[in-house]
């Protein structure tokens, strides 16, 4: 059962075949040969592998249903592709297949539509990093990934930046069993000092000492952008004494601060 549920794409996954190495081959042979029906039998007795790869993908939100349909093409297409003469397990060929046609998926479909010519730039910048990371054994930068396919630096950084998935300020880094931690309390505001902090309490709580009205005249002038004919017609008083009662509310405030 998966996350409790039984059913995906109208499969059920508590009832998923499992094949054996020598059954694998045999299907894979008869594949080779054109037998429609191994092919099929092969495809269905490996979806197993398609449901634990998806479990990769939980955190991101996406619908279970998708990915595993996504996930069923690369499967498919690994059978289709696959060199029998190799020595090799079509598990071992097939999982690279199904998690590429899943994050290709997710790239097309991410919440922020990215153009065509960009994301096509940025999928050759990642097959160029695949390919200097197993040349050299070491992550290679941007400079020699950009060399690499003949693409300048900035652009290639900006395709790479593209297509990497929004993430929710709200999603969960750490959780020790206790209290959780989200993104949100990992990111710091530059552009607010402690100094600006404390002088946003002061003010807060020097407002607090005013009297009623001159509460809420402050209020809604300067937080609800309302004029002082609007608020003497709204309290019902005059213009002159709305003015007055603001220029002793700031005399007050001056005070207190």
């Amino acid at each position: 059962m998966y996350y409790n549920k039984v059913e995906i794409c109208g499969v059920n996954t508590s009832e998923l075949k499992s094949l054996t190495s020598a059954e694998k081959k045999d299907l894979l042979r008869r594949t080779k040969n054109g037998d429609m029906a191994a092919r099929e039998e092969l495809i269905d007795g490996n979806l197993r592998l398609v449901l634990s790869i998806i479990q990769r993908f939980t955190n991101r939100r996406e619908n279970l249903d998708d990915l595993f349909q996504v996930g069923c093409i690369g499967l498919i297409k690994a059978v289709d592709n696959f060199n029998t003469e190799l020595d090799v397990e079509l598990s071992t060929y097939a999982v690279p297949m199904i998690i590429g046609e899943i994050r290709r998926y997710l790239r097309d479909n991410n919440t922020i539509r990215v153009s065509r010519s960009v994301r096509d730039l940025a999928y050759r910048a990642l097959a160029a990093k695949e390919k200097l990371s197993a040349a050299s054994d070491c992550e290679p930068t941007v400079e020699a990934i950009a060399k690499e396919i003949g693409e300048k630096v900035s652009d290639v950084t900006h395709a790479l930046e593209a297509i990497i998935e929004p993430v929710s300020l709200y999603e969960t880094v750490f959780n020790d069993g206790g209290d959780s931690i989200y993104v949100i309390d990992q990111i710091s505001d530059t552009s607010a000092g402690d100094d600006q902090w404390l002088e946003n309490i002061a003010l807060s709580e020097a407002i607090k000492k005013l009297g009623e009205k001159e509460r809420t005249i402050i209020s809604r002038r300067f937080y609800g952008g309302k004029t002082q004919m609007e608020i003497a017609e709204e309290i019902g008083i005059s213009q002159a004494q709305v003015s007055r009662l603001e220029k002793d509310a700031f005399e007050r405030i001056r005070k207190n601060l």
